[in-house]
């Protein structure tokens, strides 16, 4: 059975965006790239909240074939056009997409539908109000998280309206030369 492991960049104050959804403060480079590269690619299913989906939507499927696409672009753009997406929308029910699940209803019910057909993790790219949603339902297996050398002071959280303390158990981190620190961590969910 699939995991949902939300994969997110995050500020040393819990911020996954500013005030206004900006992203310019998150550190990627090379290194980065390579280091998740490894681990997405043994997945076959990706989730996304809708904002997020539409953005990855508009660069990812045409990446590659730009001239001047990185090694980075090419290998996401590849890994992309093949996964299966999910993706939680109110505004896109009933819309028919190649290769892609739209769950506006029924969440719970739903998610666990799709960790029951996956065997690998499924990585919830970005999207804080989805994650919320996930949170509050508990269906989150499972926080990889990149704490950026950066505090925002304000902007949208990562954990928001959290009702119970939840336990994490870290199963591996790493350091990155531009500052990043990765954590990866499972939900125990016996406490």
């Amino acid at each position: 059975m699939g995991k949902i492991i939300s994969f997110m960049h995050i500020s040393l104050d819990g911020f996954v965006a500013g005030p206004n959804g900006e992203m310019d403060w998150i550190k990627i480079n090379e290194e980065i790239f390579d280091f998740v590269g490894k681990r997405i690619s043994t997945g076959n299913t990706a989730l996304y909240g809708r904002k997020t989906y539409e953005m990855m939507e508009s660069y990812w499927p045409t990446a590659a074939d730009k001239p001047n696409a990185s090694k980075h672009d090419r290998e996401h753009s590849k890994w992309y056009s093949k996964v299966h997406k999910v993706v939680l929308s109110q505004s896109l029910k009933n819309v028919k997409l190649v290769n892609t699940t739209i769950i506006s209803e029924r969440l719970s019910e739903e998610i666990n539908a799709v960790k029951q057909q996956t065997l690998n993790d499924i990585l919830l790219f970005g999207s804080p109000t989805a994650t919320h949603a996930l949170i509050q339902q508990n269906l989150i297996d499972g926080y990889w998280l990149f704490v950026n050398p950066v505090i925002l002071g304000k902007g949208i959280p990562l954990f928001k309206d959290v009702q119970e303390k939840t336990a994490l158990q870290l199963i591996g981190s790493h350091s990155f030369d531009c500052g990043v620190i990765e954590l990866n961590y499972l939900v125990n969910k016996k406490e």
